[in-house]
């Protein structure tokens, strides 16, 4: 049996090719996701490595919230930094503080991103230098008017020593000339940021720092790290610890573990849907495979092959088919894993260099997910085949399923839907992840049963064709199941689509919405990295001519009767012309002195209405405020929490800052009042300056991004799909040769059966597609229904365009996918095919 499998599998060369092809696709995303999050890990657990080699032993603060440092003294200061110096054991102390520091490029734009854009000190030790950094040009900052670069930075933005930079911290800008340019293994710059490096006093002192943020000692040769720890220690002021080194590796390899296994699942979960989608097709080939071969596995029962050796004899085949096809698919994931590397790399996420990754655990999964895949596709049918009798199977080439295993498929289809939907309606997020999942199982089952009217209501569309249109339509039905497992692949990975497509879509016009109605202010001016700004910026942005009013929202937190709240400061005489509240009770012109707006849940947890007084208690210290309610408002997600002037507030913040400031212009917002604005702050790289259009774009952005990555992955999907098209349709083109060297000989010509099978491979692909997109529609009303109890303007919005594109993508597919079929079948020979059995 083994060698008659080998045999077989030498036989249908050609027609397992699609086979390997999917089994292929499918490892070479799973080893490629593998190889590339063990290669992106291992570098950029080597680039950290050499970070801590200035470090044996970190002081840290065990710190406390922001508001609560106002009545703590620092701690990792100066004094306790010469006292480390002085230890035993000690090397050498150095004093590290960092923060967001917006650097300007020569066209004035923000340098390093929103997140990536750092400054930090300058710290010489005993020997005059920082060993943190290793200069290459110019030497370091020793003044406030220096700065100095890393060489990334240096090289992107064409600065050299010398250069005049602009940059700024929190509002103000600040100029100062490049000192020096020197190599960093930060891993933030590694990964496409920016480190601006300023002398230490100007550090402390543009970074809002009362004290250091890490204080780091060097032991002496022939000290370990524990001998210093426990010197360390003895000097430690109260909530403050230490690490060693090593545990700050450590902590940062499982940080770096933990980022790279989450990237790791996403891309793993999609390149499971690839070999969910790819089962269908092996199923399907083996199934015509033995389907084909129905008399040949009669006569080996006939003389004397039991059922389990059939069933064997069909597993080897898958065996050796996956074995093939998972050593090609590790391969080609190797190239997987460069193309993931070089893809993100020029999105301007720089990765660290390091050595390819290959883990003998990577070898093993590809292989083994190759195999298993192929032989569980490959036993139903193997199974199938060996129930058939052999006078059964002699008599009949094509064994159709019977009545009773009809109803049967279609009772437990049914079934599984029903369970599905129920799970989907739960409130669980991971209860209706996996109702959307059993959905989609059970609607494959169905398929069959499915396929049937949606092909005969195609009749209409194929009459102008004429005779092709007719046999199309009569081929596609003519095998239900056949028909539905290849449109089955294509519907996976459409009704994923079209349900992100549709969330994606209604929440982008859900913040639109929002932005609309929330925001009667022309702009909101906040920092790039939404830390705070200080109150400088109103002060010269009240000077403009053509600004009519502004506020600034200044935030602190509060306890009112037991429950957090964030307590919003705000201008009371100009809010209101601000921001549009949609108050169910009282009014923006009561809000004064001693009066607060909350929201209806606030309300409705404290049993508060307007009118009645309550209790805030700051954080910082443990006085009662007592504020009255002057209004409620139905919250958002832009608008939440306790509104107040800003004079409740003041008193209980450490500093005066503010989280953004609104902006009403005389003549509304335009291209001339925006640069008004920019002008007034002096062209700060660090600041932000949105219109509602901007902020809904910027939130529409992040939503588009994700959805295109989430359509690039997807893809993999798609494309075994088509695949699973053009291998049902060879196998089916030489099922039916005798059938086709009939039709050529009464007159059909080349033309037509090209366009018969093309035709085909259209409704196949558009059966699979309308599946896929009105279940996605549905999927993509359910996720929005609990998304709707959240975000109060969410609706349920179709995207009719994009929709149109799916179905017009599955048509080009159907098109694509028959062009090798259409040729086969049109270059038969007639009098050869009539002679096929």
């Amino acid at each position: 049996m083994f060698r008659t499998a080998l045999r077989n599998v030498l036989a249908h060369k050609a027609r397992l090719l699609m086979t390997v092809l999917a089994v292929m696709l499918g490892v070479a995303f799973v080893s490629g996701t593998l190889v590339f999050t063990d290669t992106f890990g291992n570098a950029y657990k080597n680039k950290s490595a050499k970070s801590f080699d200035h470090v044996s032993v970190a002081i840290q603060s065990d710190g406390g919230s922001s508001d609560d440092e106002s009545k703590q003294k620092p701690k990792l200061t100066d004094s306790l930094l010469k006292k480390a110096q002085g230890l035993p054991g000690a090397d050498s102390a150095i004093g590290s503080v960092s923060g967001f520091t917006a650097l300007a490029d020569k066209d004035g734009k923000l340098v390093g991103g929103e997140w990536g854009t750092t400054g930090t000190n300058y710290y010489p030790g005993r020997d005059g230098k920082d060993p943190r950094y290793d200069f290459v040009r110019g030497g370091a900052p020793k003044s406030a008017g220096d700065i100095a670069l890393d060489s990334r930075t240096a090289e992107r933005t064409g600065y050299k020593v010398g250069d005049t930079v602009r940059y700024s911290t929190d509002g103000p800008v600040r100029t100062a000339k490049v000192s020096g340019v020197f190599d960093t293994d930060d891993g933030s710059v590694v990964a496409g940021g920016s480190l601006a490096v300023l002398d230490n006093a100007t550090a402390l002192k543009a970074l809002n720092k009362t004290e250091y943020d890490e204080i780091d000692v060097k032991a002496a040769a022939g000290t370990s790290e524990s001998a210093l720890n426990a010197s360390v220690e003895k000097i430690l002021p109260k909530d403050t610890s230490t690490m060693t080194g090593g545990e700050l590796k450590t902590d940062q390899d499982d940080m770096i573990e933990q980022q790279t296994s989450s990237m790791s699942q996403v891309l793993l979960i999609f390149a499971g849907i690839a070999l969910f989608v790819g089962i269908f097709i092996i199923a399907n080939t083996f199934t015509m495979l033995v389907a084909q071969r129905t008399k040949e596995l009669a006569l080996m029962r006939a003389v004397g092959a039991s059922r389990r050796q059939v069933t064997r004899s069909v597993l080897i085949e898958a065996f050796v088919v996956g074995l093939i096809a998972a050593v090609a698919g590790f391969g080609l994931g190797i190239g997987v894993s460069l193309g993931l590397q070089a893809l993100m790399n020029s999105g301007g996420a720089s990765l660290p260099d390091g050595p390819l990754v290959i883990a003998p655990t990577t070898i093993v999964v590809a292989l083994l997910i190759g195999v298993v895949v192929t032989m569980l596709a490959a036993w139903l049918p193997g199974r199938r085949a060996a129930k058939i009798p052999p006078v059964a199977a002699m008599n009949s080439v094509h064994a159709t399923p019977t009545m009773r295993g009809l109803v049967v498929r279609n009772t437990i289809g049914s079934l599984i839907v029903a369970l599905g939907t129920v799970m989907l309606f739960m409130e669980d997020n991971y209860v209706m992840a996996g109702g959307a999942g059993i959905v989609l199982v059970g609607v494959i089952v169905l398929t069959p049963l499915l396929s049937r009217p949606f092909i005969a209501a195609s009749a209409p569309l194929l009459k102008p064709f004429g005779v092709t249109g007719k046999l199309s339509r009569l081929n596609s039905v003519r095998n239900p199941r056949r028909t539905a497992s290849t449109a089955a692949a294509l519907m996976i990975g459409l009704t994923l689509i079209t349900a992100m497509t549709v969330v994606a879509t209604s929440m982008g016009s859900a913040i639109n919405k929002m932005a609309a109605g929330s925001m009667k202010a022309d702009y909101s001016v906040s920092m790039a990295n939404f830390e705070p700004l200080t109150p400088e910026v109103r002060q010269k942005l009240d000077k403009i001519p053509d600004v009519e009013s502004t506020t600034p929202l200044r935030t602190a937190y509060g306890e009112a009767d037991g429950s957090y709240t964030n307590v919003n400061g705000v201008d009371p005489k100009t809010f209101g012309d601000l921001v549009g509240l949609d108050l169910t009770s009282g009014s923006v012109a009561g809000l004064k002195d001693g009066t607060a707006l909350i929201d209806t849940d606030t309300a409705k947890d404290k049993g508060l209405t307007t009118g009645d007084t309550f209790p805030l208690k700051f954080e910082d210290d443990d006085k009662t405020v007592k504020l009255k309610v002057a209004g409620v408002y139905e919250r958002n997600e832009m608008l939440s929490g306790l509104f107040t002037p800003t004079s409740v507030v003041d008193p209980h913040v450490t500093k005066v800052l503010d989280k953004q400031v609104l902006v009403k212009m005389a003549g509304g917002a335009s291209d001339r009042a925006e640069d008004a604005i920019v002008k007034a702050l002096g062209d700060n790289p660090a600041i932000t300056i949105q219109d509602k259009d901007a902020i809904s774009n910027a939130v529409a952005g992040g939503i588009n991004m994700i959805l295109n990555m989430l359509y690039g992955l997807l893809a993999m999907a798609i494309l075994i799909a088509v695949l699973g098209v053009i291998n049902t349709l060879a196998m089916s083109v030489f099922e039916r040769k005798h059938e086709i060297g009939m039709l050529r000989a009464i007159g059909l010509d080349r033309a037509k059966v090209k366009q018969m099978v093309r035709l085909e491979a259209v409704i196949i692909s558009l059966f699979g597609a309308v599946l896929g997109i009105v279940l996605g529609l549905f999927m993509g009303w359910v996720v929005g229904g609990s998304i709707a109890e959240k975000v109060a303007t969410y609706s349920m919005e179709i995207p009719v365009a994009r929709i149109a594109i799916f179905l017009a993508v599955a048509a080009v597919v159907g098109v694509l996918a028959a062009v090798w079929p259409a040729r086969s079948a049109a270059r038969l020979n007639p009098l050869m095919a009539i002679k096929a059995e």
